[in-house]
């Protein structure tokens, strides 16, 4: 099954990605071989994965999750739904 996942990296930062075998990937960034971002930022720890029917699904929400700041980010990994959609609006309201 595809998933989209989240690291939080030892400076902090977060990582989103997406792949077909989370396991694999998971081995890869831990050995520093996953990502340029990530193999730069060790150790890195799975904090959040959603899963899915279909890559292109996954791929989307990733692209989707890239664009949320650090905050929204941490709301979802703590599954925060009313701070998340908070931040959303508050995002919203900016434009």
């Amino acid at each position: 099954m595809p998933y989209v996942y989240i690291l939080k990296c030892h400076d902090g930062s977060f990582y989103t990605g997406s792949t077909k075998n989370l396991v694999l990937r998971m081995e890869q960034h831990y050995c520093g071989q996953g990502a340029n971002y990530t193999k730069d930022r060790l150790p890195v720890e799975l904090v959040y994965f959603e899963e899915f029917e279909r890559i292109s699904d996954a791929f989307n929400r990733e692209k989707q999750i890239q664009g949320w700041s650090h905050k929204k980010k941490e709301s979802l990994i703590e599954g925060n739904a009313e701070r998340l959609v908070e931040l959303s609006k508050n995002h919203l309201m900016q434009k």
